[in-house]
């Protein structure tokens, strides 16, 4: 029979062997899912002995891991900000870069009426209702799929009567003037999908799928912007689409346009002002 340590040894070595990133880190997650306890309890209880009943579900959870499936779907939610957001194949993998977002348009100073476009399962607009409480937010997005999941998590987080959501082609089920609009639009050009990493492969496509060029969401966005918000963009984007979009930006009139890097040292998000 083996003990807690031994399978999160063996485990790692059989992730590392697949390539996996944070292979350790991993299988911790998944057996303190598996035995409902927190990550960190499991270091102190590294001689449990696991019996059948705990090891044959893990084994099932470990070998979807190594094929490829978002650590996230197996446990059912995703950390985010402080938060746990339920997290499922209806809508993006909340990533790091997606908070650092948050984190930037929360030290940009507080918004009376804002606007989360792309919402998926609510992380942008459920993040900034609890920091603002006085903000009227409202999101969209045109996958209902996605909007079920960003109502599910809404509830769970007792934020159901701080955000409004609409299904909605951008901005065309709203109206303004908002003095944010925050949006993580589908960037990735639709040549580089089949390359995408296995775990973004279960995302779904339309909220990856940007076009040609990667692109076209945005050209049929930014004149929508100019047309309901007096206040702040702010663009989670393509590590090479800098340019370009400041470029699109500039020719639509908005200001202040500002690129800015994730940790990685990639150009990801940009901001600008209207109105």
């Amino acid at each position: 029979m083996k003990t807690v340590l031994e399978v999160i040894q063996a485990t790692t070595a059989y992730f590392q062997k697949a390539g996996m990133e944070g292979a350790r880190l991993n299988i911790e997650h998944l057996l303190a899912h598996v035995l409902g306890k927190k990550r960190m309890e499991l270091y102190l209880e590294f001689d449990r002995p696991l019996g059948e009943s705990e090891l044959e579900p893990l084994r099932a959870l470990v070998k979807r891991r190594a094929a490829g499936e978002p650590l996230q779907h197996l446990l059912g939610t995703a950390e985010f900000h402080g938060r746990s957001f339920l997290c499922d194949k209806r809508a993006l993998v909340p990533r790091p870069e997606t908070e650092q977002l948050c984190e930037i348009v929360l030290s940009g100073g507080k918004a009376t009426r804002v606007l989360d476009v792309g919402t998926g399962s609510g992380v942008i607009a459920l993040t900034l209702a609890a920091a603002w409480p006085e903000a009227q937010v409202e999101a969209v997005d045109i996958s209902p799929d996605a909007l079920a999941l960003a109502c599910e998590n809404a509830t769970r987080l007792g934020l159901t009567d701080r955000v409004i959501f609409h299904e909605s082609d951008l901005l065309s089920a709203v109206t303004g003037p908002f003095d944010l609009i925050v949006a993580n639009l589908p960037y990735i050009a639709r040549g580089e999908l089949p390359s995408l990493a296995r775990e973004v492969q279960h995302d779904p496509v339309s909220a990856l799928d940007g076009g040609p060029d990667g692109l076209d969401p945005f050209r049929r966005f930014f004149p929508q912007v100019a047309e309901q918000l007096r206040g702040r963009l702010a663009l989670e984007i393509g590590h090479d689409q800098s340019r370009a979009l400041s470029d699109l930006l500039a020719a639509h009139n908005f200001q202040d346009i500002r690129p800015q890097t994730d940790y990685q040292g990639r150009d990801r998000f940009l901001f600008a002002t209207y109105g």
